[in-house]
């Protein structure tokens, strides 16, 4: 479904070169989003704060700042779907950006009609609530009551609804795509997913064919939850198939 302009959703287009930026700002503008560019990284971060957009477009060879490190800016302060674009066919570079928290990664050339097939699909899913400001601590929260759908799995709790997960009693400061895996997986513990079908789940589109995309995304909610410094494994790799939740003993 396209977004509609009465929804007011906001777009950053992050592209230093011309031709290029002038064609993303169309391909969304055509989708009714409200369109702002600019043409540099350290641009792109101070746009971000100041207006926070829904979708920022980001290209990886920026000059000053690239794009990797102004998408570990932008996440610092804003949870925007963020659609990375390269021209640079580097396997390396495209998983350094996933790693720095961006949703997607596109490579140039690309069709106008796939650049919207990957917009539309991200906001399907939908927007998280209110997240604390940056620096501020979570320890104090707790889980919303029972009107929201809230799954529990050992020492996670995930409200569905509220676009909100804890680890025991602390808020887990995750990015929308480490939410919506996570909700996944909790929902069916037991069920080992292929990284195919949790590409078609939680990105919502046959465009997204590359299973780094799960992969990494997997290995960043991993880091989140602690494994890797000595805590108990919540996520279990099934080799050969996908993933499932560590079944409670």
């Amino acid at each position: 479904m396209s977004t509609s302009a009465g929804e007011n959703r906001s777009a950053l287009v992050v592209e230093d070169d011309e031709d290029m930026r002038l064609l993303i700002e169309l391909t969304l503008s055509t989708q009714g989003f409200d369109v702002m560019a600019v043409d540099s990284g350290l641009a792109g971060v101070e746009a971000v704060r100041a207006h926070n957009p829904d979708l920022v477009t980001l290209d990886l060879g920026l000059p000053g700042i690239d794009g990797i490190e102004a998408c570990r800016r932008i996440r610092e302060i804003s949870d925007a779907y963020v659609v990375m674009i390269t021209s640079r066919d580097d396997e390396v570079e495209r998983l350094i950006g996933l790693e720095t928290g961006a949703d997607d990664f596109l490579s140039k050339p690309f069709s106008p009609r796939e650049l919207k097939a990957r917009v539309n699909a991200m906001f399907r899913r939908p927007r998280r609530g209110p997240q604390p400001a940056a620096g501020q601590a979570n320890a104090a929260s707790h889980p919303p009551g029972s009107e929201h759908e809230i799954l529990r799995h050992g020492v996670l709790t995930v409200d569905v609804d509220g676009r909100r997960a804890f680890q025991e009693d602390a808020e887990l400061s995750l990015t929308r795509t480490e939410f919506d895996l996570l909700t996944e997986l909790m929902r069916t513990p037991a069920r080992v997913w292929t990284r195919e079908a949790l590409l078609r789940s939680v990105w919502d589109t046959e465009w997204a064919t590359d299973t780094h995309l799960v992969e990494v995304h997997i290995g960043n909610l991993r880091r989140k939850l602690g494994e890797g410094r000595g805590l108990t494994r919540l996520i279990r790799t099934v080799r050969g198939v996908g993933y499932r939740m560590e079944l409670e003993s």
